[in-house]
């Protein structure tokens, strides 16, 4: 596999949208170093934290990979819009967020709802079962305000930017370029990724949290693509749902 990038290939290379698009075409070999050096420097990161604050782990592990990134991308001139934070210009870029929001609530309500009902025909029963790792993890915000805000901090921060940032906008568009060319390219830059963001939630949510948020990455990555990698209405989505479990949570409506 080589960098260059011919004419006939740049239809399916990964050409950002906005104005760092000129400049960000990604060569295979690139694309699976940056793959690698950076999905091996969150493992390595969250292994460990874990020790020291397992319940928290994995929000510092990957705001500190983001970190890292950032300071990569910027040494090679580039920025987050060139992984889908687009600058929104103008009064309508901005208010097309929401329908667009509407439209990615969509692909996560149908995700949730193939592995419930998928889930029960097949007689996964673990789907049925919150792990103990959730309780640990989650017990002490019912009834507890200052958790609650402490948890919605990490919400607003952590996952609905920090993991759209990651999983959706620098894995999906670098899977892209590594499977330029490829038959299915897209279908493999959204399984990979998602499956990634599956097995971050295991540690605590376990093969339940598996399933489940893998799902709801392919839905995520999946609306990414289908909106020209725009993740701002991904992470608006993700960051409200994470919020209305959380105040679920605080007020005891769960159990």
């Amino acid at each position: 596999m080589t960098d260059e990038i011919n004419p006939a290939e740049q239809r399916g290379a990964l050409q950002p949208e906005g104005p760092e698009s000129t400049k960000a075409m990604i060569g295979r070999r690139r694309a699976a170093a940056e793959l690698a050096a950076f999905g091996a420097l969150a493992l390595i990161l969250r292994i460990a934290f874990d020790p020291l604050f397992w319940r928290f782990a994995g929000p510092v592990s990957l705001i500190a990979t983001l970190v890292c990134l950032a300071i990569y991308l910027r040494r090679r001139g580039e920025g987050w819009s060139s992984v889908g934070l687009i600058p929104l210009r103008g009064v309508k870029a901005k208010l097309l967020v929401l329908p667009q929001a509407l439209l990615v609530f969509g692909f996560f309500a149908a995700a949730v709802t193939v592995v419930l009902y998928g889930g029960e025909a097949l007689g996964w029963t673990f789907l049925k079962t919150v792990p103990e790792g959730v309780g640990d993890r989650w017990g002490d915000v019912e009834g507890s305000l200052p958790m609650l805000l402490l948890w919605l901090g990490i919400v607003w921060t952590a996952a609905a930017f920090g993991e759209e940032m990651f999983f959706r906008g620098f894995l999906v568009t670098r899977a892209l370029a590594l499977f330029r060319g490829v038959p299915l390219a897209p279908v493999f830059a959204v399984l990979i990724p998602a499956l990634l963001f599956g097995l971050g939630h295991f540690y605590y949510q376990g093969l339940r949290g598996l399933v489940t948020t893998a799902a709801i990455g392919i839905a995520f990555g999946a609306a990414f693509l289908l909106l020209k990698r725009n993740l701002w209405p991904i992470v608006l989505v993700h960051g409200v749902v994470d919020t209305i479990n959380f105040i679920v949570l605080y007020l005891g409506a769960d159990a």
